[in-house]
């Protein structure tokens, strides 16, 4: 596949810790869109310093939606779909570049190598997620704290990972995390218990949830040979469920008291 028929798509909201290591890896692309949600940080004059870049902003509603107009704000065939924090390798152009000129799918999923500050971890938690699809057949629908992309039709998988590398300060992962939490139980506590996963019901205990997130990156994904950066990510990957677990109990205890 040539790259031309490809735009990459990015959404922003204070991004300056980030916004300039991914657009330098997107100096291929002949537009970039950005749409950013009323940045008070330098991610617009950091986007300016970017010929290719087209910045648009629009008010925040819901990541869903964000994501949507994003898309219908591209004017090629496929959009790659990318956080401010992902950074692609030289490999990654390479492989975009080697796909058929009509693939039989419509839409592509990446895995991930996560860094805690520069540094590569042996595994993460991060799940693969579809980044590169066909704006006309597919659309992301709400899923919790995030948005799932529908494909209706074949996906395939790329060889070459992302880069994950958040350098935003922990104050802003904390906010973030509790307006995921927010989100993500209200998704569990709806789920019917036929469509709940075992990591589901785990996490409805409110008390499993935590200790096995923190033994499982810890010792089963290996953070424990990372060092300190591996103690990082599996205490970061901890305090986010014990924060789901405090805002499940707490949607419990509101609910009792209004029996």
């Amino acid at each position: 596949m040539q790259l031309s028929p490809i735009t990459p798509l990015i959404l922003t909201w204070n991004e300056e810790r980030n916004l300039r290591r991914c657009l330098e890896r997107l100096r291929w692309a002949r537009e970039v869109v950005i749409v950013d949600s009323g940045s008070g940080d330098a991610t617009e004059a950091i986007a300016a310093e970017f010929p290719n870049v087209r910045f648009v902003t629009r008010a925040f509603d819901d990541h869903t939606t964000q994501w949507n107009y994003g898309v219908n704000a591209v004017q090629t065939t496929w959009v790659l779909s990318l956080d401010a924090d992902y950074v692609l390798g030289e490999a990654f152009e390479q492989e975009l570049a080697a796909l058929p000129q009509e693939p039989d799918c419509d839409a592509f999923f990446a895995g991930f190598r996560y860094l805690i500050y520069g540094r590569p971890l042996r595994a993460c938690l991060y799940p693969p997620r579809a980044v590169l699809f066909r704006k006309d057949r597919c659309s992301y629908r709400p899923d919790g704290h995030t948005q799932l992309l529908h494909v209706p039709g074949r996906s395939g998988m790329l060889n070459t990972r992302i880069d994950h590398d958040d350098r935003k300060p922990l104050s802003r992962w904390f906010s973030s995390q509790d307006k995921y939490a927010r989100l993500e139980a209200e998704k569990l506590l709806a789920l019917p218990a036929a469509e709940m996963h075992l990591q589901d019901r785990i996490r409805r205990t409110m008390i499993l949830g935590p200790f096995v997130v923190f033994a499982y990156t810890l010792l089963v994904r290996g953070a424990l040979l990372d060092g300190w950066h591996g103690w990082f990510y599996a205490l970061q990957r901890t305090l986010a469920e014990l924060i789901l677990s405090l805002r499940l109990l707490e949607k419990r205890l509101t609910q009792n008291s209004n029996d």
